[in-house]
């Protein structure tokens, strides 16, 4: 907790955590006389040649009181030009274009409470360009400043309002962003803006600020401030002057929260062929638990450096420094993107969503409304999902209803748990089909998403692995890719390709939507509520319509029945559909640009394999949109910008639930389903079919900004879901949807043979009741004896092998012998 200050003096003395821990050594007092510059040190003329006693930094010629003042008045007198329509981020309300923006802040403050005031560097830039460079370059000296200036100007104008501790300012938006990498020796002692991801937290760390110390003779109370890092306890006491008398008293210390954050260069930022760098970044006070693990942040902080000791017990330093970040301000990119924070009511909402909610202006929102109310708004948004890519509307519309999602339901307080609101969706099917760059354009069209290859993935990386903290060198939990991308979406390329072990681990996550950890002594649970977009080539790099899906893939089907939607993408052979993707891909390259409806920053880079296919015939018709057409002034384009505000707009904003209508559409439809199948003895659908269902339509609701789910709603999310079992589901013997393929791995038709050439086989050795033993091939002749039809050496053991687990044979070698 930082001190009140409002003077000179009280600068001096005042401290805040992760800023000026050393002021009153870089403070000092100049005796009379012009003050002298600082030759190679930018910004440190005021321009003054006041005389007298003068508070200024060490080694230049910045005036505290002078910086005080400016500041102050920038505080006063600051209006942006670009003010009209932003909204008040306490109230929602607009501001007022005709007021000074920081009094109005300080306006929000004195209503919410807060002590934190944010500001925009850039505006510091443009109307005090010597202030900011002050600011820049000296934070531990200027800050504290600042900080004494804004409150006493809210003391002055809010004497009524009481506050726990001194207004802070907290600057952002610096006009040179740095590169993790690219941070030297020159940053140090300045204050800084990265950005990055955030891949682990650390437990909140009591840091004691001030300590308290009571002799052991006369009981004498002497207060320590911490100065570096350090606390010097006395030497002796202060009434009885008795030596190494002192005595911590840890109830009277000062304390303030502090975390520790450890941040990573995104991948996106990442030069080829490189690791990624991290930095160590420190949280105090307000700042402690803001951001969680897979953030995507924009961080300002001052770039420190400290000597590291040759070992814990002496006090020799290295030459060598370890560098960190003492955070001022974060800013999360992703927050006007998707998020989903909250449970299924508008009450639910969180006060970190409904801040992200004010950051759209009125005008936004109107926007966002007038695009509601348009016909078409499904193929206009399905169409801004990866436009690069020749048709797949269905799969788009799939992906589309993905980054919406479904009402997050809670039944904890009736014993049932929490239903699942994420859809997964898998994408199958003959290689350089489009399947990566779909996964790469949804990875970087969502703030939470998180992309890995099957092959180079583990099962502790998509989860969670233990470490040594450098620091503490105790062991600690590291999350994996599945957890970073909570309320998110995990992008997993190439999944045939992941071993048994590293797929196990998705079962829980696709379903529970947890993680469950016990290693070395911890035991935890963790949210891992993201989506699954998975992509998987067929065996043999080509797909075999004679084989099902699990043959042709090879995945256990106990996680294929985990996925909402299968879709099956292929390489027709037809000359009319090559000649349309061949005249769509020439279209994308023979003016050496790409089409401009992509997001500039959503650029997909290019895969080696091309993979720029669609699988659908054209429809008769069907116009290719060139470069011409697709321009951002296409009044049927919905641009990517547009396209995640929108998304983030829903995802906060509208929980649909179902009406009685849907509800009893719903119910007509599943019954249906089920009578399906039982003419033929099969099973057609299942339980997680309907809550599939459910999700589906819940989020084509939402994409109408929509509280309340359709029957038209669950018409489309049934129709979606007939499209991708007609692709996925589908028996190659009977050319029938058999959903039995998805939830057991065997169709119906292959069970009932199964079940026929058993009991054929068990006819045959119940004919002789005394013998116990026979001999394979004897058995075998005399069955294809007896057979009209053609019975295999496959088929055969297929029914010996029903016979063993129903338990009436033992079948070993070429030895078959009765129970």
């Amino acid at each position: 907790m930082s001190s009140v200050a409002t003077g000179v003096e009280d600068v001096l003395s005042s401290v805040r955590p992760g800023v000026n821990d050393e002021l009153a050594v870089r403070a000092v007092l100049s005796q009379s006389g012009p003050l002298v510059p600082a030759t190679g040190v930018p910004g440190t003329t005021d321009g003054s040649t006041a005389s007298g006693p003068q508070t200024v930094i060490w080694g230049t010629d910045v005036n505290i009181a002078q910086v005080m003042s400016r500041f102050k008045h920038f505080l006063l007198t600051y209006i942006p030009p670009d003010l009209t329509g932003q909204p008040n981020l306490t109230t929602g309300q607009p501001i007022n274009p005709q007021r000074p923006l920081y009094i109005q802040r300080m306006e929000d403050l004195a209503i919410s409470g807060s002590t934190a005031l944010d500001i925009d560097c850039e505006h510091l830039r443009s109307a005090r360009p010597d202030l900011y460079t002050q600011l820049v370059t000296f934070p531990k000296e200027v800050i504290p400043a600042c900080d004494a200036a804004t409150h006493a100007l809210f003391l002055d104008r809010f004497r009524e309002v009481q506050l726990e501790r001194s207004i802070q300012i907290r600057p952002f938006n610096c006009a040179r962003s740095r590169d993790l990498r690219s941070l030297d020796p020159d940053d140090l002692d300045q204050l800084v803006t990265v950005s990055g991801l955030v891949i682990r937290l650390s437990p909140l760390i009591p840091e004691m600020m001030r300590a308290e110390f009571k002799c052991a003779i006369c009981g004498a109370m002497t207060s320590v401030p911490c100065e570096r890092g350090r606390i010097a306890e006395p030497e002796a006491c202060i009434r009885c002057h008795s030596a190494h008398t002192a005595q911590l008293q840890h109830n009277r210390c000062l304390f303030v929260d502090k975390q520790m954050i450890k941040l990573q260069e995104s991948p996106e930022n990442m030069p080829a062929s490189q690791t990624p760098h991290t930095v160590l970044m420190y949280a105090h006070e307000e700042l402690v638990d803001k951001i969680q693990p897979g953030d995507r942040v924009i961080v300002t902080g001052i770039y420190r450096a400290i000597p590291l000791r040759m070992s814990n017990r002496q006090r020799t330093l290295k030459a060598v420094y370890k560098t960190y970040i003492d955070v001022l301000h974060f800013l999360r990119e992703g927050d006007d993107r998707v998020q989903n924070d909250g449970l299924a009511t508008d009450e639910n909402t969180s006060i970190e969503e409904a801040h992200i909610l004010r950051q759209f202006t009125e005008e936004r929102i109107e926007e966002f409304h007038t695009l509601a109310r348009k016909p078409d708004l499904y193929e206009r948004l399905a169409a801004g999902i990866a436009p690069t890519i020749y048709e797949n509307e269905d799969i788009k519309k799939g992906i589309l209803l993905q980054l919406f999602g479904g009402t997050r339901k809670d039944f904890s307080a009736k014993g049932r748990g929490d239903f699942r609101s994420e859809i997964n969706i898998l994408l199958c099917g003959d290689p350089g089909t489009s399947k990566s760059q779909l996964l790469q354009y949804v990875y970087r069209l969502t703030p939470r998403g998180q992309y890995t290859s099957g092959k180079g993935s583990s099962a502790v990386g998509l989860t969670a692995y233990i470490t040594k903290d450098a620091e503490t060198r105790q062991l600690t939990l590291q999350t994996g890719a599945l957890v970073l991308a909570d309320n998110g979406i995990c992008c997993i390329d190439e999944f045939d390709k992941m071993s048994d072990s590293t797929r196990s681990v998705l079962h829980e996550v696709m379903e529970q939507q947890t993680l469950s950890i016990a290693k070395a002594g911890i035991l935890c649970q963790l949210h891992a509520r993201t989506s699954i977009l998975a992509a998987a080539n067929p065996i043999g790099s080509k797909w075999d319509p004679s084989k099902t899906i699990i043959d042709n893939i090879q995945l256990p089907h106990t996680l294929l029945s985990r996925f909402d939607l299968i879709f099956l993408i292929l390489d027709p052979q037809d000359e009319v559909y090559d000649t349309r993707l061949a005249r769509h891909l020439v279209g994308l390259y023979y003016r050496g640009t790409t089409p401009s409806q992509i997001d500039s920053s959503q650029d997909i880079p290019t895969n080696s394999n091309n993979n720029t296919r669609g699988t659908r015939r054209p429809r008769p018709g069907a116009v290719l949109l060139d470069m011409d057409s697709q321009t951002d002034d296409d009044p049927s384009f919905v641009n990517g910008r547009l396209l995640k505000d929108y998304i983030a707009y829903a995802k906060m904003k509208y929980f649909p639930k179902l009406t009685e209508e849907a509800g009893e559409y719903l119910v007509r439809e599943y019954v249906e389903m089920r009578k399906l199948g039982s003419g033929r003895g099969q099973i057609s659908a299942y339980p997680r079919q309907l809550e599939s269902l459910v999700r589906l339509a819940e989020a084509h609701a939402r994409l109408r900004l929509s509280n309340h789910v359709t029957a038209d709603d669950c018409r489309e999310a049934r129709r979606l879901q007939r499209e991708a079992l007609k692709q996925a589901a589908i028996d190659p013997l009977t050319g029938t949807i058999d959903i039995n393929i998805l939830t057991t791995g065997i169709s119906s038709s292959v069970r009932k043979r199964r079940e026929e050439m058993a009991m054929a086989i068990w006819s045959l050795l119940e004919e002789r009741p005394r013998v116990l033993t026979f001999v394979y091939s004897r058995v075998l002749e005399d069955l294809r004896a007896r057979s009209e039809r053609m019975i295999t050496r496959e088929n055969f053991e297929d029914g010996l092998n029903f016979l063993k687990n129903t338990n009436k044979i033992d079948w070993a070698g070429n030895t078959i012998r009765k129970r």
